[in-house]
């Protein structure tokens, strides 16, 4: 969509406002407003000033002036504000220099398009994530000091079996047995549905949704694969229908990867495939159908494992998710149809277009642009260097003796451990300038003196549990 096009759609649709919005630096959609009278074709060009030193991980206060750069092919009408909104997702570039900002993770997401286009491997890669999340209808939490709890709600959820709720109507979904029921017992069908409309009209082409595998809540909708920025931007628009939907059902949405003990977490398990003049590239006769080329990317994937989980599994509750015992992959491996490996190749269809691999780490507290970004750079590392991913592992890793499961390499264990597997391996990122320097230091010591030093240092409650009588 033009410029012009996008002025023409906000008065065919009678907006009253204009809406920015662009991703900080962790992983949050962040937004400012204008009267709909400022959106001209030139805003396009000129941008809109803003402070980029409040902006988490961004800009020193001293070079706060930055500007947002609306994105014409990313419009869609907000369908939650009471008036009309017409949204454009930004660029960010330095005012000054005109260039584009290195720590926006949509230019850093775009530089990785570029440098695959750049090396003539191909001209499209394809993102296809499948985000869960939890809806709760009750969630609490806290820390002081001298206190700390949290309590989430379903009423799905099988710790209410035995509930007075005047009256307690059953149909409770078992720990690990919500995969696909039927209402009753699922009662967010229509919560879903709503959403997937909602998503429609915002331009996400969307394939099916369902109840996924814990109690309590969990769901899945899933997205039909785009090119990489165009997915990111999909994710964004994605977690935030999810969120007003559900507030609008007095529901509450949860992304986090493990917000309840003893039952699966919440992943976001991500395809990839890469693409040159509209043909699939990851066909061939190797293994599961792929071509040498998919087999080398996988390498890539398999080899910067540690490393790339520091993007796609950002945060300290990840790794409550990443343990063996459920659906959750903590084998670095790969396989067709094996969920236990963490690339799996998908087995569905023989058709060329649907060969991909789908690397099942990731979960939804990942900020899209940067986790496929660097998703893609260690393809790419793995198809330039031919990486041999090894053999598959085709077996159920629980069927294993001690000795052959301990000879696979497993994922980080806490997040300290995959930032420090970062700061080890992440060359393959700093290639064509797509992750520069700065940025990787930055995400490091971001995500160590906020998350993983602010964690380390209160007592845990169940430290109580544990020790109060000692």
């Amino acid at each position: 969509m033009t410029p012009k096009e996008v002025v023409a759609l906000a008065k065919e649709h009678d907006c009253k406002i204009l809406d920015l919005r662009f991703m900080d630096f962790p992983g949050m959609w962040q937004n400012t407003s204008y009267p709909i009278s400022e959106l001209t074709e030139a805003c396009f060009s000129d941008g809109f000033g803003f402070d980029g030193s409040s902006i988490r991980g961004w800009q020193a206060i001293n070079e706060s002036d930055m500007l947002l750069m609306p994105q014409p092919d990313t419009v869609f009408i907000d369908p939650f504000l009471e008036n009309n909104t017409l949204v454009l997702i930004c660029n960010i570039q330095d005012p000054i220099t005109r260039e584009d900002y290195t720590r926006d993770p949509r230019n850093i997401a775009k530089k990785a398009v570029a440098y695959m286009q750049n090396t003539g491997l191909g001209d499209t890669c394809y993102m296809g994530p499948e985000a869960e999340f939890f809806l709760f209808n009750d969630v609490r939490y806290d820390a002081q000091p001298n206190g700390t709890f949290y309590q989430v709600d379903s009423i799905e959820g099988i710790w209410n079996s035995g509930t007075d709720e005047m009256p307690n109507l059953g149909h409770k979904i078992r720990y690990k047995e919500g995969y696909f029921p039927c209402p009753p017992s699922d009662t967010l069908m229509d919560v879903r549905s709503e959403m997937v409309l909602h998503m429609i009209d915002a331009g996400i082409d969307v394939e099916c949704h369902h109840h996924e595998v814990a109690s309590g809540g969990q769901c899945e909708i899933d997205m039909r694969f785009s090119p990489l920025v165009t997915m990111a931007d999909n994710m964004m628009k994605y977690k935030y229908i999810i969120k007003n939907t559900a507030a609008k059902y007095g529901l509450s949405a949860c992304f986090m990867p493990k917000p309840i003990y003893a039952d699966n977490g919440s992943g976001m398990h991500t395809h990839l495939s890469i693409w040159k003049d509209n043909q699939p590239l990851f066909a061939g006769d190797g293994y599961a159908g792929m071509s040498e080329m998919a087999m080398h990317a996988i390498g890539g994937i398999i080899k910067h494992a540690k490393a790339l989980i520091a993007f796609t599994n950002p945060s300290t509750n990840s790794y409550k998710r990443l343990v063996p015992g459920y659906e959750a992959p903590v084998n670095i491996a790969y396989s067709q149809r094996n969920r236990s490996a963490a690339v799996r190749i998908p087995m569905y269809s023989p058709s060329p277009k649907a060969k991909r691999f789908e690397f099942r780490c990731p979960d939804p507290t990942a900020n899209p642009y940067l986790a496929f970004s660097a998703m893609l750079m260690a393809a790419i590392d793995g198809v330039e260097n031919k990486l041999d991913p090894g053999s598959p592992l085709d077996v159920n890793i629980y069927d294993l003796d001690p000795e052959e499961a301990a000879g696979i390499p497993q994922t980080p264990g806490s997040l300290e451990e995959a930032l420090d597997a970062l700061d080890d391996d992440h060359e393959f990122l700093t290639k064509g300038d797509v992750f520069t320097q700065d940025v990787i230091e930055t995400w490091i010591d971001y995500k160590m003196e906020n998350e993983v030093d602010a964690l380390r240092l209160r007592p845990h409650p169940y430290e109580f549990m544990m020790y109060y009588d000692i």
